[in-house]
This record gives C-alpha cells, sequence and structure tokens, in this order.
C-alpha cells in the first residue's frame, strides 16, 4: 500500500489527525456537447478558473501556490496521498459523467490552427513534477473555437529524453465551446479520448518540440501535459459518487507538493448552468 506498511499504520496516521478534507464547486458558462471531453479547470466556481493565457507557444509550469486548482492544502513536509473523493451535481443534465483527475503540469497556449507550417515551442521550463516523464500524457484544450475535421499531429521527448518522437495523428471535432479537448469525439474515426496517442513503446512526455496542422481551419488551442491521478464518475443526480481509494482502488495517489489539480470530464450533454460540488480528503505520514 503506498506510502504506508500497514492497514494499521494508514489508521493511526487518520487517528494522529494527519488527514484533512477539502471542497470544491465548477459551474460551467460553456455549451458543451455530448461525447468530448471538457476540461473543468476552466470553468467559474471553486478554484477560480484558469484560462492558459501566456505567451503563444512557450512552455508555462502549472503550481497550486501561483495557479491555483483544486485546493489540496500546503505542503505538509511529509508525503500526502488522495484519500477519498465525493462528486455530486445538482441536475441530471449531462449524466452519466466520467471524471478523471489529473495533475496539470506544463502548458502550451495559444497554437494556430490556420496555419499549415510547422509550429516549433520553446520550452522556456521543465516538468516541475514527475520530472521523468513516466506516465505524463498530452490533451489538447481549445480557447478558440474551429470548423473541425481537420487534423495535426506534435513532437515531443519522451520520458527516456529521447527528442523528435512523433505523436498519433488526431481529427479535431467541430465543437465551439472553449475548454474542450478537440481530440476527443466519440462518433468520429481517427478521434479518440482525451490523451493524445504516442509513439509506439513511448509511456510519456517530457516536452513538446512542435505543432504541425495537416489542413488549415480557424481557432486556437492548447497543448497541456497531465498526469492522470484517478477516474471517477457521476451516474445520477440522487447518488453522490465516492471513492474511497483504498478499498475501492487499492491505491493511494501520492499529491505532489504545490500540485496543480483539476477535473476533465465528458459530460452526456450540455452543462452550461449545472453546478457540481465535491470534496477531496488528503491523509499524509
Amino acid at each position: 500500500m503506498a506510502g504506508f506498511n500497514s492497514i494499521k499504520e494508514y489508521v493511526d496516521a487518520e487517528l494522529d489527525g494527519k488527514s484533512r478534507i477539502y471542497s470544491w464547486r465548477k459551474s460551467p458558462t460553456q455549451v458543451t456537447t455530448a461525447g468530448l471531453w471538457f476540461d473543468m479547470s476552466m470553468s467559474p466556481g471553486n478554484p477560480v478558473p484558469q484560462y492558459y493565457a501566456a505567451s503563444p507557444m512557450t512552455s508555462v509550469a502549472m503550481r497550486q501556490s501561483t495557479d491555483g486548482g483544486l485546493n489540496h492544502g500546503a505542503t505538509t513536509g511529509t508525503t500526502k496521498y488522495l484519500k477519498s473523493t465525493i462528486s455530486m451535481s445538482n441536475s441530471a443534465t449531462g449524466l452519466p459523467m466520467p471524471m478523471i483527475l489529473c495533475d496539470y503540469l506544463v502548458f502550451y497556449p495559444f497554437i494556430d490552427e490556420g496555419t499549415t507550417d510547422t509550429q516549433s515551442m520553446t520550452n522556456s521550463v521543465t516538468l516541475p513534477r514527475y520530472t521523468d516523464g513516466k506516465g505524463v500524457q498530452v490533451m489538447a484544450i481549445s480557447v478558440a473555437g474551429r470548423t473541425g475535421g481537420q487534423s495535426f499531429y506534435f513532437t515531443y521527448t519522451n520520458q527516456d529524453g529521447v527528442s523528435g518522437r512523433t505523436s498519433q495523428i488526431v481529427v479535431q471535432n467541430a465543437s465551439t465551446a472553449i475548454g474542450t479537448i478537440v481530440s476527443s469525439a466519440t462518433a468520429t474515426l481517427n478521434s479518440g479520448g482525451p490523451f493524445i496517442g504516442l509513439q509506439s513503446g513511448d509511456t510519456g512526455v517530457r516536452s513538446i518540440e512542435s505543432v504541425t496542422m495537416l489542413g488549415a481551419d480557424v481557432g486556437l488551442f492548447t497543448l497541456v501535459l497531465v498526469k492522470p491521478l484517478i477516474t471517477s464518475q457521476i451516474l445520477e443526480q440522487t447518488a453522490p459518487t465516492e471513492e474511497n481509494l483504498l478499498i475501492e482502488k487499492a491505491s493511494l495517489p501520492e499529491i505532489k507538493d504545490d500540485a496543480y489539480l483539476n477535473w476533465i470530464c465528458m459530460p452526456n450533454g450540455s452543462l452550461s448552468g449545472v453546478s457540481f460540488h465535491g470534496i477531496i480528503q488528503t491523509i499524509f505520514t
């Protein structure tokens, strides 16, 4: 059991007060589309939204201390783990809804969909956490809408420090909702889930080198490097979803110091005007 040698140590940590509870609330204003993944970090609520606003195509590191994200407490000087989560919705609209909690690491803003020239990224920072890149995935977030149907790929440095690796070619969806993950579309051939496929044999990404559109469109997107932590799902309005990670997943994901945490989700319809509430509980050694 990660971080603990026995159930007794885990229980003793709880009894010694080494556990904290934090709440969150998100109220999307975007008219989302069923079957398209969506980044809740750009929605109003608690924590406040963030918009990936920075110098185009220049890497920016994300941290709780500077950018916010779901509150998980200050640095403890010990190792912190995610103990449990609760998620609920005030409406049946958009449900059932899978969710993934991610540690957001680095983003590359304002990639232009209107050119087929190779767009080179400026790597001004390195990964602030998971520095070896193992398990780090890439998602493409819409920050200005598109017509849709064009494809793109990116080159990157993988978890072993090998540069010049090439991602899967993905087709963009046609959603104009800001915050939509542009590579996701359950009904579109060569689209996929929230994370873009990597070159065969690779397990993660340290940095992005370039992006190439294979057809010109309108719009802008941001590439975000994330470390997925857990999956969850809100099934219905009347039943909050509780995940006790030790019991249900037999794993306690570590929450790194100063991690920027937030949810991505795949709604079953529009989330505009729907409120989501939740709790995360941490435990530390």
